[in-house]
C-alpha cells in the first residue's frame, strides 16, 4: 500500500470514530432540565414535626404523602428524588411518618434530623423565650423608660391638592 493510501485509510478511521464518540464529546452542549421528583422539603418543615401530633396537622407542615401505605393506613412516605440535568447526579431523600391507632405521630424515621425537642408533645412545648407583657411595662416603670410609640406626624397635606368636584364642575362649563 501507498503512503497516500494508508494515511487516507488512517483519517478515514480516525473521522468515523470521531463521528461515533461524538454525542458523548459535545454531550455538555446539549440542555437537559432538572427533574425534581416528589415532596421537596426543608429542614425546617420537619423540625416541626412533635410526637403525638395528629394526621392533619403533620399534612399541614409537610403536605400530602407521596404514598400512604396500602396494607397498614398509618405509615405515610414522602420521597423526594432529583435528577440533575447537567451532570446527571441524583439526590435522594425519604421521610417515613408512623402513626398510632388513634392517628397521632409516633416514629419519624428517615433522611432529616428531627428537632432536638421532637419527643416533647406540642401541647407541652412552649415557644423561644420572649420578654412578656407585664415584664416589659414593669422594666418601663422602673426605668423610666417610655413605651416606644410611632411619630406622630403633624397635620400633613397632600402633595397634590385637588379641587373639590363643585368647582372643578364649574371650570367646566366656563
Amino acid at each position: 500500500m501507498t503512503f497516500k493510501k494508508k494515511s487516507l485509510t488512517l483519517l478515514g478511521a480516525a473521522a468515523l470514530s470521531l463521528s461515533i464518540s461524538g454525542c458523548s464529546v459535545f454531550d455538555w452542549l446539549i440542555y437537559k432540565p432538572d427533574i425534581p421528583q416528589g415532596n421537596y422539603m426543608e429542614t425546617q418543615q420537619v423540625e416541626k414535626l412533635r410526637i403525638e401530633m395528629t394526621k392533619e396537622q403533620v399534612e399541614y407542615i409537610l403536605g400530602k404523602p407521596v404514598l400512604r401505605d396500602s396494607f397498614a393506613d398509618d405509615t405515610w412516605y414522602y420521597v423526594y428524588h432529583y435528577k440533575s440535568g447537567r451532570d446527571a447526579s441524583i439526590i435522594h431523600k425519604e421521610l417515613i411518618i408512623h402513626f398510632n391507632e388513634n392517628d397521632q405521630l409516633t416514629k419519624v424515621v428517615g433522611d432529616y434530623d428531627l428537632a432536638e425537642d421532637f419527643d416533647t408533645p406540642l401541647e407541652q412545648s412552649r415557644l423561644p423565650d420572649a420578654p412578656s407583657i407585664e415584664a416589659t411595662t414593669e422594666k418601663s416603670v422602673e426605668g423610666d423608660e417610655e413605651p416606644l410609640i410611632p411619630e406622630q406626624r403633624p397635620d400633613t397635606k397632600p402633595l397634590v391638592e385637588e379641587d373639590d368636584p363643585e368647582s372643578q364642575a364649574q371650570k367646566k362649563f366656563e
